[in-house]
């Protein structure tokens, strides 16, 4: 068998995979977040916090819930990290610096798990399970918590509340991506990957010297890192390690748990909003986006240009031959266009076209099918968009869903989409200008501008991947980095739930004969040229400057 064709075929097993789950998780997860009654479990954790899980809130009371768990959030990575050195079970790992605590706490609170360090030689078991895995399930709860609150935005009407951000917090964790994880975590076990809690010991003698290993609970990590589009890797390689990516299937598997919650979240919201059309119109969208990413990724890294690539059949550096070129294309695009940052390969390895589409996909903001929670609200604040533009084209007040797109709702979409371009731009322009910032390059010209670049937009964009050539370990990339992942987070949610209050506070507009129909291919087709275009015409001439130039140049 071809690679080729045993890449096609790995997609459509994908595709099958999340086409039988879509329905049942996507129906389960509406009733989830629509449901009144509270489990035991549920009501320990909401009696513990002091929350009334019944209290409805409105915008501004919802966001004080998600900045206010999010700061205390914060601090407490951060001070465990800067107590390890004094913890038991760290494995004798000393505390971690503070710049890079800081960075660290901000990057997995953000649900971005940005990485400057190498998981198995700084944090211990207390580190990576009491504080990054715990992080990995709530702050993907976060990000779900404020896509329902948008969903309810457009269902409710003539009243500015949202919901209850503490119950869908323990919801969404407790009723979605534990039992999940659970389950997920069962089948890498059977994989292959490791579950314990051993320390460091020698495997064999490699070279004349001896090779080290510490154990962990990869399996449970790895699954909740996958699921809820977290990213981080208890070892420096990632999901290219072994422990914790064993098999083709494996692979497959995660790639599967990558993408099964955003996509299926396209049905929640049909569900809640009282039209399965509208959730099929945007799981369309993201769909045609994904797959037509996949098929360039796959063409731009199996195509042959130059003697090495047509003796290995492709572009093969910096991938595993565990799952070659079609499973690493497969995992690079589901990654980048989610907020996951995982790798099962290595992205400043692959071909110039091919380090552009990953950018570009993170550029998108993450929308196909886009991180848990952050891909659905971030992929209606762009039909909020196209919905604005097709209403300028033809003279008529631009409605979605029954409600009206006025002057305040068009203001905090626009500042939606501007603050993460705002915030890439600005810090590359900065690491670039500066005499100190560059020397962590390590390439020169086009290849290490694009380093810079991947690396504020991974990091302002919530995914968490690396160019591996950029030492991002200093004061400078730790704490600009660490700010854009915070801002680029938190700022957008804020424009999120006001738009969210605006449009519950809001009466249903009656359909008429001349409104858009927003549940057509038609208006499918507009939302994907809106992303694209709003998208090329932003980062453009960054892209020129890095990938494009170094693609055209090979």
């Amino acid at each position: 068998m071809s690679p080729v064709l045993a890449g096609v075929l790995q997609l459509l097993a994908l595709i099958a995979a999340l086409a039988l789950a879509y329905r049942p998780l996507g129906d389960y997860m509406a009733r989830v977040y629509s449901s009144e009654r509270h489990y035991r479990p549920e009501k320990w954790i909401y009696k513990a916090i002091g929350a009334n899980p019944s209290a409805e809130m409105r915008w501004p009371a919802y966001l004080r819930g998600v900045l206010a768990f999010s700061a205390v959030s914060v601090l407490f990575l951060y001070g465990l990290q800067r107590a390890q050195g004094v913890l038991s079970g760290s494995l004798g790992f000393a505390s971690i610096d503070p710049d890079q605590a800081f960075n660290t706490a901000a990057s997995f609170v953000a649900n971005t798990n940005w990485q400057s360090y190498a998981g198995e030689q700084a944090m211990g078991h207390v580190v990576q399970t009491g504080g990054l895995a715990v992080q990995n399930f709530v702050s993907a709860a976060v990000g779900m918590a404020v896509a329902v609150a948008l969903v309810r935005g457009f269902a409710r009407s003539r009243t500015g509340e949202l919901g209850n951000f503490w119950a869908d917090l323990v919801r969404g964790t407790v009723r979605i991506l534990l039992p999940i994880a659970v389950i997920g975590a069962i089948v890498l076990v059977a994989c292959g990957a490791i579950q314990n809690f051993t320390g460091i010991h020698e495997v064999g003698q490699f070279m004349g010297g001896s090779q080290q290993w510490n154990g962990g609970a990869v399996a449970s990590q790895e699954v909740i890192k996958e699921l809820g589009t977290n990213g981080g890797g208890y070892f420096n390689a990632n999901s290219a390690h072994p422990f914790e990516n064993p098999t083709p299937f494996s692979n497959l598997f995660e790639v599967f748990l990558i993408l099964v919650i955003p996509f299926a979240l396209t049905r929640t919201f049909g569900r809640m909003v009282g039209s399965l059309r509208q959730g099929y119109a945007i799981l369309a969208t993201m769909a045609t986006i994904w797959l037509g990413f996949t098929a360039l990724m796959m063409w731009t890294e199996f195509a042959h240009h130059g003697p090495a690539f047509e003796v290995a059949g492709g572009a093969l550096e910096g991938k595993e031959t565990r799952f070659g070129i079609a499973g690493s294309a497969i995992f690079s695009v589901a990654t980048t266009l989610t907020s996951t940052g995982a790798v099962n390969s290595f992205h400043s390895s692959y071909t110039g076209l091919g380090g552009g589409i990953q950018l570009l996909g993170m550029q998108l903001g993450e929308i196909a099918p886009g991180g848990v929670g952050s891909g659905l609200y971030g992929m209606l604040v762009m039909a909020i968009i196209a919905v604005f533009i097709a209403g300028l084209m033809v003279g008529r007040t631009p409605e979605y869903l029954g409600k009206k797109i006025g002057t305040r709702e068009i203001k905090l979409a626009a500042c939606y989409i501007l603050i993460t371009p705002a915030l890439v731009l600005c810090f590359t322009a900065a690491a670039m200008a500066l005499p100190t910032p560059p020397h962590s390059m390590l390439n020169s010209g086009a290849h290490g501008f694009s380093e810079v670049l991947y690396a504020y937009t991974s990091g302002a964009n919530n995914n968490g991947s690396a160019f591996g050539g950029l030492n991002a370990d200093t004061q400078w990339y730790n704490t600009t980095i660490g700010l854009a992942m915070l801002l680029g987070r938190f700022l957008p949610m804020v424009f999120v739930l006001a738009l969210a209050g605006s449009l519950a506070e809001q009466k249903p507009v009656p359909e008429t004969a001349g409104t858009l129909r927003t549940d057509k291919p038609l208006y499918t087709g507009l939302l994907v040229g809106t992303i694209l275009i709003v998208t090329g015409l932003t980062y453009f001439p960054a892209l020129a400057l890095g990938p494009l130039a170094e693609g055209l140049a090979s």
